[in-house]
């Protein structure tokens, strides 16, 4: 078992996730990290902010986007 803080998140960091659809030629593409909350950043941007999302509204939202994808 991994030491977490206090906001759920590995003592180590989230482990992040890039979509398969994302390059790695500028463009904009988000990574996406779960723990306790699901939390989404800029990949081109690793220490930049984060947002984070509890597990209802981010299914919510990629129901949302596959739909008007």
């Amino acid at each position: 078992m991994s030491k977490r803080r206090d906001s759920g998140v590995p003592a180590d960091g989230p482990e992040w996730f890039k979509s398969s659809y994302s390059t790695d030629q500028g463009g904009n593409c988000v990574e996406v990290a779960a723990a306790v909350a699901v939390r989404v950043r800029d990949s081109k941007v690793e220490g930049g902010p984060t947002l984070a999302f509890g597990a209802a509204a981010w299914a919510a939202f990629v129901a949302y986007a596959a739909v008007r994808h």
